[in-house]
């Protein structure tokens, strides 16, 4: 599996930095979205089916990304970082 992945990322000219076993602080900002998402969504639902699964959590990224301000970001809403006007994604 490994060695696939190497001559998969060689071929297609992709660097590997790996994180450092048991050093969660070596990428906070996913740690902390981790968590974030396993409390606010996974924990939150049984999921039926694959289509229920994918319904769910893209109900919780829309609200996540377009609708929560975030304090980190001076209480804006992300979506408003990448698109100033305001324009939400497209429809799944």
């Amino acid at each position: 599996m490994s060695r696939d992945l190497d001559l998969w990322a060689y071929a297609k000219g992709v660097t590997l930095d790996f994180s450092r076993p048991g050093k969660l602080t070596d990428n906070a900002f996913i740690e902390a979205f981790n968590g974030r998402f396993r409390a606010e969504c996974l924990n939150q639902h049984w999921f039926l089916t694959l289509a229920d699964a994918r319904e769910k959590m893209e109900d919780w990224r829309r609200d996540y990304n377009e609708v929560r301000p975030h304090g980190a970001i001076g209480n804006k809403v992300p979506i408003l970082l990448m698109n100033p006007g305001g324009a939400t994604s497209p429809p799944p």
